[in-house]
């Protein structure tokens, strides 16, 4: 029997698409090795679907991001949903959308006078998100609110928590507006991008068409000063026009032109 002489590894194909890479995080262009993508693109794919389920498990670090919250100079709640475990808050959404009783209790003792604003700071699918980089955009925007002449309430850190829990936060504040700050469902290329979603008039039983929503804030999707200037003029017109929702578009640019 004749031995064959070993033969090289083949090398990976060259993508076609390989300079549109240049312009998205998204997984273009791979390359191929005969059938397969190259196994740096594999291991790749690993580590990213491994960062998303991280972020998914992750917690708030509740005692840096108090202490950064009171620096900002507004009093610091921290609250909890009805879910009592992380299991129970990804089994369980509805757990999610509610107060737990001595959350909502406390709020409500709290409450003082009307104010036209409460954020909500909340871990969502992300607590990653939150750590790194709520903070940041409310050292942005919570000034320019200010300087509008918004009266703003207390800051909320929320713990288990989805976007529907701040529609009973903000009720229980007295608050024109609540915008909740919350980790997005992470993807393979954004384990820490942060959503912000606010409405007006909130109150339990609001669906998603009443909110308007800015989403991956973050320094590699919207920048803390891009989205801080969008949520300003945002929730100004928002107070202004006493409505948020589907009947709210962000027009900034074209009044601008």
């Amino acid at each position: 029997m004749t031995n064959l002489p070993d033969l090289p590894p083949a090398a990976p194909e060259p993508d076609p698409w390989a300079s549109l890479r240049a312009f998205t995080a998204a997984r273009i262009a791979l390359g191929r090795t005969g059938t397969s993508v190259p196994l740096h693109e594999a291991l790749a794919f690993k580590l990213a679907h491994a960062h998303a389920r991280d972020a998914v498990y992750s917690a708030l670090d509740t005692e840096r991001l108090v202490a950064d919250l009171e620096a900002l100079g507004l009093p610091v709640h921290q609250v909890s949903s009805q879910a009592q475990t992380r299991q129970e808050y990804l089994q369980r959404p509805d757990h999610g959308r509610q107060l737990a009783a001595a959350s909502n209790a406390r709020l409500a003792a709290s409450a003082g006078q009307e104010c036209d604003l409460v954020f909500i700071l909340a871990d969502g699918l992300s607590a990653t998100a939150i750590n790194a980089h709520a903070v940041p955009l409310l050292r942005l925007l919570l000034p320019e609110v200010q300087q509008t002449g918004f009266r703003v309430g207390p800051l909320v850190l929320a713990e288990q928590a989805r976007v529907a829990l701040g529609d009973e936060v903000g009720h229980l504040l007295r608050a024109r507006l609540v915008l909740v700050l919350i980790g997005e469902r992470p993807g393979l290329s954004a384990p820490d991008s942060l959503g912000a979603y606010f409405t007006y008039g909130p109150r339990p039983g609001l669906t998603d068409e009443a909110r308007n929503c800015v989403s991956n804030i973050r320094p590699a999707g919207l920048p803390y000063a891009a989205a801080a200037a969008k949520l300003g003029w945002l929730l100004r017109e928002a107070l202004r026009r006493e409505l948020s929702g589907v009947g709210l578009k962000d027009q900034a640019d074209l009044l601008a032109e």
